[in-house]
């Protein structure tokens, strides 16, 4: 298969196909052959993909609030994503993978396609500039980031945080209310979750349910 079809599919010719090839080479392949993969790429294209897609929703999304910003941008910049991008531009047919990982079909394996894709953006933003990667990050995602803004509303903290805990399993995860402060027309209350009996986060809020979202969304952050 040749370079060229993927810089027709991908919408980009490179001044230095050498740049592109180094995109597409997984570490299975560079260290059979003694080159450097495309590991280094893809850290700089993940920047590069946070904050076009920040910068993207902060001016085309103008009433979306800060956490809403960061929960649309979680659910697009991610794995699941990227290994569509890399499907739809046959990113398959093109890795170079070394021996063993062309028998377990690592050409398949989404962490590898989607490293794939965050290593073409800077390998784009390399040889022609910021513009360039943008165009190709928003014209992948811009459908996802619509379809994510619709839904960002769906899931408060609590049922965030609930997913996560149970990710592996059923936990018990508790709500307290630990203190009721100021008259009864000003009140704050103070919360507490716990989980299997360890304490995880403190919040406050204007009602018991405030208090327990903000208890959650600490949380939250903690587990980050």
């Amino acid at each position: 298969m040749k370079l060229e079809n993927v810089e027709k599919s991908i919408g980009y010719t490179f001044k230095n196909k050498e740049l592109l090839k180094k995109a597409l080479t997984h570490t299975s392949y560079a260290y059979e052959n003694n080159l450097e993969s495309n590991e280094k790429l893809e850290f700089l294209g993940d920047s590069i993909l946070e904050f076009i897609s920040s910068k993207y929703l902060y001016k085309e999304y103008p009433k979306l609030r800060e956490g809403e910003m960061t929960k649309v941008r979680a659910t697009v910049v991610c794995e699941k994503s990227l290994y569509k991008i890399a499907k739809l531009h046959n990113f398959s047919d093109f890795l170079y993978l070394g021996r063993s990982e062309q028998k377990s079909g690592g050409n398949q394996r989404p962490a590898i396609l989607a490293d794939s894709v965050e290593a073409v953006i800077a390998a784009i933003y390399i040889d022609g500039g910021i513009e360039k990667a943008e165009k190709f990050i928003i014209d992948n995602l811009k459908d996802e980031i619509k379809e994510a803004t619709k839904h960002v509303g769906d899931k408060d903290y609590k049922t965030v945080l609930q997913e996560k805990l149970q990710a592996n399993g059923d936990v018990k995860i508790e709500y307290e209310i630990l203190e009721e402060k100021g008259p009864d027309h000003d009140k704050i209350f103070e919360a507490q979750v716990k989980c299997n009996g360890k304490v995880l986060a403190k919040g406050e809020g204007r009602s018991k349910k405030e208090a327990h979202m903000q208890a959650a969304k600490k949380a939250l952050e903690n587990l980050k």
